[in-house]
């Protein structure tokens, strides 16, 4: 099973000298490539689970609200949230989605799974920092899912061949024939493969001048709209079976 995946987030980033950008155009940037990744996911008629940072749910009510009319799952990603910050963004998207907000997921910021349990969440994706040297290491970790203070846990999926995590660097960094391989060979030893990718990958850098790292400048914008388009193509040619986290959890 493959878990596709997308943490809608406004990229952290500083312009470069001289140049201003507003949190209204951070904001619009992150509307624009999500609206991309919808487009592609539509076209191969492909259902994945959408990460909204907490701190966005009151400003992104409409593209939520079209992100879950196409099918997706809303789940939340915590940046630095506090409880009561994430018990509200969840009431308020609960209503004006009218389906229960079951998934969180955390990175540098990570509350206690106890109170997140008492949120009324079902599952936990936590993801580790990725960057230039990080994905390269050889990792070896359990990738099953397990349960713990009632909570299902999702453990980032890593090749078992190549020790490489499914992160968002790598999709970014590696050729994609490379990358296909990777996925239907994990496929053939473990249930599922977790892939995750960021909305602000898939800026246009040489429009919205900021100062990201070259690694992270290569193969973003189009070009990753491109990657995600063969990656779903070669999904469908294999007849590799996707799901939503919640679906297959549940």
């Amino acid at each position: 099973m493959v878990l596709l995946t997308f943490n809608i987030v406004n990229i952290d980033a500083e312009p470069k000298n001289g140049i201003q950008i507003s949190d209204d155009e951070r904001l619009k940037i992150s509307e624009d490539n999500t609206k991309a990744i919808l487009r592609i996911l539509d076209i191969h008629d492909v259902k994945a689970s959408f990460f909204i940072e907490v701190s966005l749910v009151q400003k992104l009510q409409n593209l939520i609200k079209a992100i879950s009319s196409k099918g997706h799952e809303i789940a939340f990603y915590n940046k630095n949230s506090s409880l009561q910050e994430i018990e509200e963004a969840k009431k308020i998207a609960q209503d004006f989605l009218e389906k229960q907000i079951r998934g969180i997921r955390q990175k540098d910021f990570k509350l206690p799974q106890e109170n997140l349990k008492l949120l009324e969440f079902n599952y936990v994706s936590n993801i580790d920092n990725s960057d230039i040297l990080f994905p390269f290491k050889r990792l070896k970790r359990d990738t099953e899912i397990t349960e713990e203070e009632g909570l299902s846990i999702v453990p980032e999926s890593i090749s078992p061949y190549s020790q490489l995590p499914y992160n968002d660097f790598v999709f970014q960094i590696l050729p994609m024939k490379y990358y296909q391989n990777m996925v239907f060979e994990t496929l053939k030893n473990d249930e599922f493969v977790l892939i995750y990718l960021n909305s602000w990958q898939f800026t246009d850098f040489s429009t919205y001048k900021f100062d990201v790292p070259f690694y992270r400048r290569y193969s973003s914008g189009k070009k990753m709209e491109d990657k995600l388009d063969a990656l779903l193509t070669f999904i469908n040619e294999k007849e590799l079976a996707t799901s939503r986290m919640k679906d297959y959890i549940f």
